[in-house]
C-alpha cells in the first residue's frame, strides 16, 4: 500500500465502524460495531494531525503512543503500528472495544477541539490487535531467561493479567489465583457479549498459559488457600482482587424478591452465554425475559444491565438516574447505543422505596440538581410531592461497586487498609506496607476504569521486576 499522508481531517471526515442496526443486534450478544476494512482503517488513522502535544495520549493512562500508531496504521505498516501499540498495553484489543475513549483519548483529540471530529482511535486499536491475532504477530511469551522467583497473583482481572504478562516476560515464575472458573474477572463475567465477544478475553488468558503462567481457578482466597499460604509460598504476592461488594439500597421493600444485583444479573447472562448451567436464570430470578425491568443506576454497570435486559425480551427497560444526562458517569456512547435499542431513560429519579412482593413497583422521587458538592457536581434535591410508582417486575442495583473486607476474610490484620476499605499502597511502585505484597487496580483505588488497573499492574510487575534485577546485580558485586 502505498504511503499515505496524515493531516486528512480537513477532506476526510470522521466515520466509525458501521454499527448493526438497533432491531438486528437487540436479539443476541454478539458485537454492535463492524471491523474496518483495511483502506478504511487506513483512512481514518490518516485524518490524525500528528500534533505536537498530543493530548490523546496525555489522556490515556497508559501513555498509549497513538499519533504513532495512527501513522504506521495510515502507511499500511500495521505489524509496526501493533508492536508500538503493544510496548505500552498488554491488552489493546480490549481497550479498544471498551474503553470509554469519548472521556479519554478522543475525548482531549485536538482535531475534535477544533470542531473537525476525533480520530476514531478506539476503532483503530481494535482493528490493528485483530489484525496482528489474524497474521500471527502476537506471539507466544517466550522469556529469554528463567528465574527462580516467583509471584502469586490474587486475581485474574486486568490488573492481575497484565502484571503476570510482564512478570512472565521478564522469567519470573507466575501463579494466578481466582475464584472463577475461567480467567478475566469482570471482563469474563460482567462485561455482555455485545461489548466484548469473550473469545478476546480467552484468547489472552491461553496466551499466558501457554507462556507459562499457572492457572489456578476455582480458588477462593481465605476459604481453599489461605493468604498466609500464599505468602510463605511465594517471593512476591500482588493482590489485583478488584471490588465486587455491591452498594445496597435501602427503603420500604429493599427486600423483597425481584430485586437483584447488577454482578448477579450480568454474571447469570455471561454463563447462559457459556453454556453452563444456571438455575437462577432458568427459573427466572436472574432473567428479564417477559419482564417491566427497572435499573436503578447511571453508571457502565447500569448501561450494561439495561441493554442486557432488552436482548434477554424484557417488556419495557427503564434506567432511574438521581442526575441529568450531562452529569451521569457512564458512557454517552452507551446511553445514546441503548436508546437506539429501546432503553427509556428517566432522569432527576431516584427510588424511595418498593411496592409488593415479589416487586411490583418502585417508589420514585422526582429530582432537581441543586448547588455544587465537593466534588463540583450538583448535588441533587428531591421535589417535594412529586412521588409516583413505577411498575417493575425486575430491579436491578447498579449503584456501583466496594471493596471486600479482605483483612477479615483473608485473617490479615496487619494489611493496612483505608477508612474505605481499600488497600494503602505506594503509588508508584504498588508495594503495600507488607514487605513483598503489592497491590493494583479496583482494590486500590476503589471501582475504576479496566485501562487504570492494566496501568497499575504493568507498573507494580516494573517494581517487582527491579527489585529482582537490583537484588541479583547486588549478589553478583
Amino acid at each position: 500500500m502505498a504511503k499515505q499522508p496524515m493531516l486528512k481531517f480537513v477532506s476526510v471526515d470522521k466515520q466509525m465502524p458501521e454499527k448493526r442496526p438497533p432491531n438486528l443486534r437487540k436479539e443476541d450478544f454478539n458485537e454492535i460495531y463492524a471491523q474496518y476494512a483495511t483502506d478504511k482503517a487506513a483512512e481514518q488513522a490518516s485524518r490524525c494531525s500528528q500534533c505536537g502535544v498530543p493530548y490523546c495520549q496525555s489522556h490515556c493512562p497508559l501513555h498509549n503512543n497513538i499519533p504513532d500508531w495512527l501513522r504506521l496504521t495510515a502507511e499500511g505498516r500495521l505489524q509496526e503500528a501493533y508492536e508500538i501499540s503493544q510496548a505500552t498495553n498488554t491488552f489493546p484489543e480490549i481497550c479498544g472495544r471498551i474503553c470509554p475513549q469519548d472521556r479519554l483519548c478522543e475525548g482531549n483529540c485536538v482535531i475534535e477541539q477544533s470542531g473537525h471530529g476525533t480520530v476514531t482511535i478506539g476503532s483503530v486499536e481494535k482493528y490493528i490487535t485483530d489484525a496482528a491475532f489474524e497474521n500471527g504477530w502476537v506471539k507466544p511469551i517466550a522469556p529469554s531467561v528463567e528465574r527462580t522467583e516467583s509471584v502469586g497473583v490474587i486475581g485474574a482481572g486486568p490488573g492481575g493479567l497484565a502484571a503476570a504478562d510482564m512478570l512472565r516476560r521478564a522469567g519470573l515464575q507466575v501463579t494466578v489465583y481466582d475464584r472463577y472458573d475461567r480467567g478475566g474477572g469482570l471482563l469474563t463475567y460482567g462485561i455482555p457479549g455485545f461489548k466484548l465477544e469473550k473469545d478476546i478475553v480467552l484468547k489472552r488468558v491461553s496466551q499466558l498459559e501457554d507462556g507459562g503462567v499457572e492457572m489456578k481457578l476455582n480458588t477462593n482466597v481465605g476459604e481453599d488457600i489461605s493468604f498466609a499460604d500464599i505468602r510463605a509460598k511465594h517471593t512476591f504476592v500482588l493482590i489485583a482482587t478488584g471490588v465486587y461488594k455491591s452498594r445496597d439500597l435501602g427503603g420500604p421493600g429493599a427486600g423483597a424478591d425481584g430485586i437483584v444485583k447488577a454482578l448477579d444479573f450480568l454474571t447469570a447472562s455471561n454463563r447462559k452465554s457459556f453454556g453452563d448451567p444456571v438455575p437462577e436464570f432458568d427459573n427466572g430470578e436472574l432473567n428479564a425475559e417477559g419482564k417491566r425491568v427497572v435499573v436503578i443506576g447511571g453508571g457502565d454497570t447500569a448501561m450494561d444491565c439495561v441493554r442486557t435486559s432488552i436482548r434477554q425480551g424484557a417488556t419495557s427497560v427503564k434506567c432511574l438516574y438521581r442526575r441529568d444526562r450531562a452529569n451521569m458517569p457512564g458512557s454517552q456512547r452507551e446511553t445514546q447505543n441503548a436508546e437506539e435499542e429501546g432503553v427509556e431513560f428517566v432522569w432527576l429519579s431516584a427510588p424511595k422505596g418498593f411496592t409488593g412482593s415479589p416487586v411490583d413497583g418502585v417508589m420514585v422521587q422526582k429530582m432537581r440538581l441543586g448547588q455544587p458538592d465537593a466534588t463540583g457536581r450538583r448535588s441533587p434535591e428531591v421535589i417535594e410531592g412529586a412521588d409516583y410508582v413505577e411498575g417493575a417486575d425486575l430491579v436491578i442495583k447498579a449503584l456501583g461497586f466496594e471493596p471486600e473486607e479482605l483483612v477479615t476474610l483473608w485473617n490479615e490484620p496487619e494489611l493496612e487498609v483505608t477508612r474505605w476499605g481499600t488497600i494503602k499502597a505506594d503509588w508508584q511502585t504498588h508495594e503495600t506496607n507488607l514487605p513483598g505484597v503489592y497491590a493494583v487496580g479496583d482494590i486500590v483505588r476503589g471501582a475504576s476504569l479496566v485501562v487504570w488497573a492494566i496501568r497499575d499492574g504493568r507498573e507494580a510487575a516494573e517494581a517487582i521486576i527491579e527489585k529482582v534485577t537490583s537484588a541479583s546485580r547486588v549478589a553478583a558485586e
